[in-house]
């Protein structure tokens, strides 16, 4: 798929995925929503593609939100249709969906924070599975600075898992900027590299993931990311206990095929033949 707000590249079963609007700061206009949405779709699809690392082109943004200057053209078609409840759902549900097709892909997601992580940027940031930052990154749960709900894109479910409950709180109350050496005392981030070394840096974290057996890979995200819904210990610990017995099948299987053995299913067949 051809796109005009990303860019893709796949090599060796990584993809790089970059926001690529650097004289906006890779604010998302009308055209980087509905491309977000499609990108993320046809990752549920793509067998050939293991991990994800997505970041920002140039240096000062890696995403600073929604692009004010487009924002009556994504919600809903504002100049055609007029403001009205539906037409700001259908903008809000395009802006979520992005969010939520992030968690339920099977691919990791890096993101490689190369600068302003704001508002939407701070929620695709929250969303990956693992977050590097250069000393140029900062974030904000800017939403309530532009007059809207404190709590938007996933914001007040994941700020509070990765930072705890009164920082979460202090950030979506107060919207200020966090730099980057707070990101990582804070957890908010897991490294800081130098700009010159992050995106390499991110690459040689998905080459480790990427080496991992596939399905291992998959259902590993899929646990994580039920765990964080998980009601119980229980819960988690027999959805571990089915992924466990799944991939040790898959294994033995493979193992017995590697060694000339037949599967036991069949047995029978090559015994009656």
């Amino acid at each position: 798929m051809t796109y005009r707000t990303l860019e893709f590249k796949l090599e060796e079963g990584i993809g790089l995925l970059t926001l690529n609007r650097p004289e906006r700061l890779n604010a998302i206009d009308a055209v980087m929503l509905e491309e977000l949405n499609a990108f993320w779709d046809e990752m549920h699809g793509r067998q050939d593609c293991r991990v994800i690392v997505m970041t920002g082109a140039g240096e000062r943004g890696f995403c600073s939100g929604l692009d004010l200057k487009e924002a009556s053209n994504m919600q809903g078609g504002f100049a055609a249709e007029g403001i009205s409840g539906d037409s700001i759902q259908r903008g809000q549900l395009r802006f979520s969906g992005i969010v939520e097709k992030m968690r339920s892909c099977p691919q990791p997601v890096i993101a490689a924070v190369n600068g302003a992580a704001m508002g939407a940027g701070l929620s695709f940031a929250m969303a990956a599975d693992v977050r590097i930052a250069s000393p140029q990154a900062k974030f904000c749960a800017s939403y309530i600075n532009i007059g809207t709900g404190g709590a938007d894109m996933g914001s007040s479910y994941f700020l509070w898992r990765i930072v705890g409950w009164g920082m979460a709180a202090e950030m979506l109350l107060t919207g200020r900027v966090i730099e980057v050496e707070e990101a990582y005392r804070i957890g908010l981030v897991n490294h800081v590299y130098p700009y010159e070394e992050l995106l390499e840096r991110a690459m040689e974290m998905a080459r480790r993931m990427a080496e991992k057996p596939s399905l291992a890979l998959r259902m590993t995200k899929d646990a994580i990311s039920i765990g964080l819904n998980s009601g119980s210990l229980r819960d988690t610990l027999r959805l571990e206990d089915r992924n466990q017995v799944l991939l040790i099948e898959s294994l033995y299987m493979a193992g017995m095929m590697l060694a000339g053995a037949p599967p036991e299913s069949q047995k029978k067949d090559i015994e009656k033949g």
